[in-house]
């Protein structure tokens, strides 16, 4: 089983419980699929690292990671240099999001490309585990409708860039 994990550069702790959560997927032998940014990804790499745990492929948008702390097979994510900034990013995190069985998000309520990988995992029909850091809370995510219910609970900007982000994924995906 493949598992998409990532969050918010923003955060750059892991605390006990997404360890424990972590580790569950370690004894299991899961693949991790996480992204070279800092913030989570470069948390989530450190967890492996230290954890001696190597069934691990990072995602680097023209295969160029920019952490890569265990030196595990870096996947190449092809993107036109004609792509730039939150789209040149996100590529990645798309298509962690297509070749994934599960995601593991830790989101603090804002992160609009965490909230933008939760749409991509519904839209593949993958759920997910979000670990919400304003209450330190679980929540398990199957589909649209239950992150719209989610995000009901955010600011304005999160709810806008929900809007937003919901409407670019369903074009998207009439192109396909």
């Amino acid at each position: 089983m493949k598992i998409f994990i990532g969050g918010p550069r923003a955060i750059s702790r892991l605390n006990q419980d997404i360890k424990e959560r972590l580790n569950n997927i370690f004894r299991d032998n899961y693949t991790v699929l996480v992204g070279d940014a800092n913030g989570i990804d470069k948390a989530i790499q450190k967890h492996c690292y230290e954890s001696n745990y190597y069934n691990v492929n990072v995602y680097a948008t023209n295969g160029k990671a920019r952490n890569n702390i265990g030196n595990w097979e870096v996947v190449k994510v092809m993107v036109s240099s004609s792509t730039k900034d939150f789209e040149y990013y996100s590529a990645k995190d798309k298509e962690m999001a297509k070749v994934a069985d599960y995601g593991f998000m830790i989101w603090n309520g804002k992160s609009k490309g965490t909230l933008n990988n939760l749409i991509n995992l519904a839209s593949y029909n993958k759920k997910a585990l979000v670990y919400f850091t304003p209450n330190r809370k679980f929540y398990t995510i199957k589909n649209i409708s239950e992150i719209e219910t989610f995000v009901g609970s955010c600011d304005e900007i999160t709810k806008k860039n929900f809007s937003n982000l919901s409407k670019q994924n369903e074009q998207m995906m009439l192109n396909i």
